[in-house]
């Protein structure tokens, strides 16, 4: 991601951006309701809803931005909430400082902004557990098709497919954003050694 797209995210964060709904997805409140509690990680994490939300439900958290005005704002969120999570200020591809292992790894809309795709997947491999889980949301590509040319942003299928080198699909349900682009939820697991 470039200067100018990383200022434009940390500017957002003065108004409301159209992502941060408040609202932890249903995705994540079931996959907390059948899982038990344990080390979490929220890849960009914005601010804070979903940190506040696993850590209510017994999760010890680690929230993660590059955002430093979301970060501000988790935790004035975490603070308000009264529980306990670390948040940092960081890069996603690098997790300086970090260290696993996690139990779940959350990322509702960061992957598929990561321009090192490939360099994030590798700092995944590093702190997630065997056995640990990976949900997460993004946009997805469309192939082009008689009815007219595909979307360029998102997901591709070669994306996908490195994805599938440390980890295991367990769930795809695809669907769409408010806007109408595709996406899907995705629920990976970290192949045990």
């Amino acid at each position: 991601m470039n200067f100018l797209h990383r200022l434009g995210f940390n500017f957002s964060y003065f108004g409301s951006p159209p992502w941060d709904t408040g609202i932890s997805p249903p995705e994540l409140l079931d996959f907390i309701a059948s899982h038990p509690a344990g080390r979490a990680l929220d890849l960009g994490c914005g601010t804070g809803t979903n940190v506040v939300t696993l850590a209510k439900a017994g999760w010890s958290v680690t929230g993660v931005d590059f955002a430093s005005r979301a970060i501000g704002l988790a935790r004035k969120k975490v603070r308000a909430a009264k529980v306990q999570a670390k948040l940092r200020v960081g890069d996603v591809t690098r997790l300086d400082g970090i260290e696993g292992p996690f139990d779940l790894a959350l990322d509702i809309g960061c992957f598929h902004n990561v321009e090192d795709r490939a360099a994030y997947l590798r700092t995944l491999d590093r702190v997630l557990a065997p056995g640990g889980f990976w949900l997460m949301y993004a946009f997805v590509q469309t192939p082009a098709s008689l009815d007219g040319p595909g979307n360029g942003f998102g997901l591709s299928e070669a994306d996908l497919e490195l994805v599938r080198q440390p980890l295991t699909q367990l769930h795809r349900q695809d669907g769409a954003d408010r806007g109408a682009r595709p996406s899907a939820w995705f629920l990976y697991q970290h192949r045990k050694p």
